[in-house]
């Protein structure tokens, strides 16, 4: 009895292998299938049960600028730059002052040895000492021919009246002829004596002028040594700051020769070469925005100073000085500068052209409507499109790999622009006139107003009325920060997935 029944158990296990073995090899089979044909079935017309909103990427029209203006790099240098240089030859004898010190207008800063400079400043003081003496000896020689002439004229004048007494004598016949004579001959001799003191008078004052003239001289003199003992004190001829000490105390410095660099840096210059064709986009007093690698945070304000005439011939550039203002002194010489020149122009209502369908049967480059791009459309969104076949009434906007007929002139396109609030909505296609692009970016002329939303990418093509859902990428959506149109190198990692 115990060997009839196992027999039958073994029978019954043998009969239950034949029939799993398949089962499992079929389950096996199943589970080795390609990924790639596993989604061709799911995206088969009959397994197609998803739902009826697209997912799309959703953006705000805001104005921005088309092209970033270009980034110049030049170094910081102080607006104005003053050589210290000694005036007269000497020993330095000491500097007051070292690099970085602050100076004021007029401070002394060294000095010079002066010691023949001095004696030769007393020299010449007791030479004008003479020469004034000279002068008083002068002024009383004039005095006294100036006595010698009245004495002179009062002779002159006794002369005269004896001469006209005896004249009226003579005519009576009181006196002889001869006395009469005599007479007139006297008068004639005090009246030469007169002249000849008033002659003197004018010489000897000649004499006072040329010995006036001798102290002017040595006076000027006296001046030009003072002078040249004053360039023994060296003062700084500007506030500013010390940049460099060329020589130092106990050297022996010429006339020209530089003691100390001082640098103006209440306000910072920045010179940087220009195209010839980037120039006339560039003027004097232009607003320029100027960031330094050593103040990373921060952006200074700056204008155009100088435009210069002249450009450099090998390398046809033309020097542009921009002036800095820099009242706290925090920026220094020789920092690295990257300058940027404001732009004048209005900003543009700008969009990515990933957001643009343009007919491309009239050659015009376009941006796709679809997460994958140009290449999704002919991958994954165009098997979409296609396997649906005829059982879509409603056709859905031609992909931009297809050229159709279209009125649409070069300048021309189309967007969605999704209608409704929250995170769902319906989009509305609307043509807009283009104007230029560059960066990946177009600018609307006009058909889109600043503020409205619009489908940058979405998971499949779309068409007028499509109800569509916003994906976390939208902006507004998830990260209040982050915009679609921003993020085109998420969207390129997630179409390589």
């Amino acid at each position: 009895m115990k060997e009839a029944k196992s027999k039958f158990s073994y029978s019954y296990l043998l009969a239950f292998g034949f029939c799993v073995a398949p089962l499992l090899v079929g389950l096996t089979g199943c589970s080795g299938m390609p990924k790639a044909e596993a989604e061709a079935q799911n995206r088969r017309p009959g397994a197609e049960r998803g739902p009826t909103s697209t997912p799309v990427d959703v953006a705000i029209a805001r104005p921005g600028v088309l092209q970033e203006a270009p980034i110049y790099v030049g170094t910081t240098r102080p607006a104005v730059e003053v050589s210290l240089r000694s005036q007269a030859e000497g020993r330095l004898l000491n500097l007051n002052v070292n690099v970085g010190d602050r100076v004021g207008r007029g401070q002394q800063l060294g000095q010079l040895d002066n010691t023949l400079l001095f004696t030769l400043v007393t020299q010449a003081e007791a030479e004008l000492a003479t020469r004034d003496s000279e002068v008083a000896r002068a002024k009383t020689q004039v005095s006294n021919a100036k006595a010698r002439a009245e004495q002179a004229r009062v002779t002159l004048k006794q002369a005269q009246t004896t001469a006209a007494r005896r004249e009226f004598l003579q005519k009576q016949g009181a006196i002889s002829l001869q006395d009469a004579e005599l007479a007139r001959t006297e008068a004639r001799t005090n009246e030469q004596a007169v002249l000849a003191a008033e002659e003197q008078i004018r010489t000897e004052q000649q004499a006072v002028a040329a010995a006036r003239g001798r102290v002017a001289a040595q006076r000027a003199v006296i001046a030009e040594l003072k002078e040249r003992l004053s360039y023994a004190k060296l003062k700084s001829p500007i506030d500013g700051v010390v940049m460099e000490r060329v020589s130092e105390p106990g050297n022996l410095v010429q006339p020209g020769g530089e003691v100390l660099k001082l640098g103006d840096f209440s306000q910072v210059k920045v010179v940087v070469p220009l195209s010839e064709l980037e120039l006339p986009n560039v003027r004097v007093g232009q607003l320029v925005q100027v960031k330094l690698d050593a103040f990373p945070n921060q952006t200074f304000s700056g204008r155009v100073a100088r435009i210069s005439p002249a450009a450099d011939p090998t390398a046809r550039q033309i020097p542009v000085e921009i002036l800095i203002p820099n009242q706290n002194g925090q920026i220094g010489s020789g920092l690295l500068a990257r300058v940027q020149f404001t732009q004048e122009t209005a900003p543009k209502l700008l969009i990515p052209q990933t957001a643009l369908q343009v007919n491309r049967g009239r050659g015009r480059g376009a941006g796709v409507q679809g997460s994958r791009g140009a290449e999704g459309q002919r991958g994954r969104g165009a098997e979409v499109q296609g396997s649906r076949g005829d059982a879509n009434t409603q056709s859905p906007v031609p992909s931009p790999q297809s050229p159709v007929p279209s009125t649409e002139s070069p300048n021309q396109g189309t967007i969605f622009v999704v209608m409704g609030e929250g995170r769902e909505g319906k989009v509305a296609a609307r043509p807009v006139v283009l104007g230029d692009r560059a960066n990946s970016r177009v600018e609307i002329v006009s058909g889109l107003e600043a503020g409205e939303r619009y489908v940058v990418r979405s998971g499949r093509p779309l068409k007028d009325g499509d109800a569509v859902r916003f994906s976390i990428l939208s902006e507004g959506v998830g990260n209040p920060s982050s915009a679609a149109e921003n993020r085109p190198n998420n969207a390129r990692q997630r179409n390589q997935q």
